[in-house]
């Protein structure tokens, strides 16, 4: 048996972290009342994540951030089709400080943080739609 491609094994342990923070997101928002907070920064995390896995695929090396405009930059010079929803998706980067720390008076409504998730999930479904099997598996 060959051994597994460095490439797919690091696209794929991105993946499953973003599957992880999606799973997060879930959680948050099905709590009663809503962890909308916890919910959109897992939100954010999902975007960041997969297009991390995106470029991992691509051997495209980046930056330790978490700016999507950034990220999404890359990603878009990947594949121009997805240039729209990284634009989209880019405004989530706030969520990875926004909420998170004391002194912070609002929480995003619940509304927002099912937006979020909305957009979240569309940017997941994109960029794991591109990869090979061998980094999603069967189950996306």
């Amino acid at each position: 048996m060959p051994p597994e491609d460095p490439r797919a094994a690091e696209a794929r342990e991105w993946l499953q972290k973003a599957l992880l923070d999606r799973r997060a997101a879930e959680v948050g928002l099905a709590a009663e009342p809503p962890l909308t907070a916890d919910a959109v920064f897992h939100c954010q995390q999902l975007v960041e994540k997969s297009m991390k896995c995106f470029l991992a695929w691509h051997d495209v090396p980046f930056r330790r951030t978490h700016n999507l405009v950034e990220i999404g930059q890359q990603c878009s010079h990947i594949e121009p089709e997805l240039d729209d929803l990284m634009r989209r998706a880019a405004p989530l980067s706030e969520y990875a400080w926004k909420f998170r720390y004391p002194g912070e008076l609002d929480q995003p409504s619940p509304e927002e943080a099912r937006e979020a998730y909305v957009l979240a999930r569309e940017v997941h479904v994109a960029i794991a739609s591109r990869l090979p099997v061998e980094v999603r598996g069967v189950s996306e």
